[in-house]
């Protein structure tokens, strides 16, 4: 059932009020200044040594979206602070919103599994039967509040860039884009201009589930903290994503996660660190944690690095030590030891007469 009706545009209307961009920029401008200059230091023109930090978000639903302004402000202030240029969110760090629909909680069932198979197929049934039972899916509920959240993000992150001068990855949101649903990471400069996005690639199941749309491609985008990409939580479960992008030039990969598991540490090891690994870049994995609508999300943000240019061998420069509580990971890393590293590689493979002849077919089969 598409939420069309007189009374949900009537709502609409009002969530466009309590998200109107002049309410947002009041509030953040008393934040900005209550708060006092904060002085990051700015990169080098050709990228050297540059401070990140990987954000992980505790995840609650605000009813007010101010709430949730108040919240994403502490968290790019508190990176700014300790001196990042670049700050990252995780994935779905948009559903937060959602608690600004009355009833949301009990729509969590269908959030979190998209109810049971039998269900599913009733629900089909029923629309082609013409049944009055209403068969809203999790693709409806973001086609619906979409755009009213599209809009109150871009200010917000726009905003939040530019006042502390630093390059923030809004993690990534679902949100309309047509007739689909798409999960986008978003990533703004320190002018707060939106430098790009990526959609994921690889969709988990539930996520076909929803509806979601899945992206057909992978983007690098040139930044003054290098050469970067921001493909989304499982696409770093392939080594092909980051051979990709390492091979389009990319030196930091940053990847937003919301893992709806209990931790696991060598399940975690399908991400981002081996993938750091195969392709000597720099990862940063960002992560959502906590309780909300039917999920349970774990994981431990982190900044990684290949091993051999980590003090330690471990190819850990920070990690948030909680995998269920917020945190905050910050470390340095250094473009230019990166680069040496892959000059001065001992067993990289590049075969790019090889790839174009057999990759194509072998993964159309």
């Amino acid at each position: 059932m598409a939420l069309d009706g007189w009374k949900e545009r009537l709502f609409r209307r009002y969530l466009y009020w309590l998200c109107r961009p002049a309410r947002l920029r009041r509030r953040l401008t008393a934040l900005i200044g209550e708060g006092g200059p904060v002085h990051t230091s700015v990169p080098l023109p050709d990228g050297g040594r540059l401070r990140v930090a990987a954000l992980q978000v505790k995840v609650k639903l605000s009813k007010d979206p101010l709430d949730y302004a108040s919240e994403v402000h502490r968290m790019v202030r508190e990176a700014a602070s300790a001196g990042a240029q670049l700050a990252v969110f995780p994935e779905y760090n948009n559903i937060q919103l959602l608690g600004m629909l009355p009833g949301v909680e009990e729509m969590s069932r269908a959030i979190s599994d998209g109810g049971s198979s039998e269900e599913r197929r009733e629900e089909r049934g029923n629309r082609r039967e013409g049944s009055s039972r209403p068969a809203v899916t999790v693709a409806d509920v973001i086609r619906y509040v979409g755009p009213v959240m599209s809009q109150f993000l871009s200010v917000l992150y726009s905003t939040l860039a530019a006042a502390y001068r630093v390059h923030v990855m809004a993690g990534s949101f679902l949100l309309p884009d047509g007739e689909g649903v798409v999960n986008r990471a978003y990533l703004y400069g320190p002018d707060g201009r939106l430098i790009g996005t990526q959609d994921k690639v690889h969709l988990m199941p539930v996520e076909m589930d929803w509806g979601l749309s899945a992206g057909t491609e992978f983007h690098l985008f040139e930044t003054g903290v290098g050469r970067v990409a921001a493909p989304v939580c499982m696409d770093a479960t392939f080594y092909e994503t980051f051979r990709i992008l390492e091979l389009m030039g990319a030196e930091v990969v940053m990847i937003p996660i919301a893992n709806p598991e209990p931790y696991n540490y060598w399940l975690a090891l399908r991400g981002i660190w081996p993938r750091v690994q195969e392709c000597p870049v720099y990862g940063i994995k960002s992560a959502l944690v906590g309780s909300a609508l039917g999920f349970a999300f774990t994981g431990r943000a982190g900044v990684f690095a290949p091993v051999e240019l980590t003090p330690d061998g471990s190819g850990v420069l920070a990690e948030v030590a909680s995998a269920e509580e917020e945190g905050v990971a910050v470390a340095e890393i250094d473009l230019h030891a990166l680069r040496e590293f892959r000059l001065n590689h001992p067993w990289r493979d590049s075969n790019p007469e090889l790839y174009v002849r057999y990759f194509p077919s072998v993964y159309q089969a």
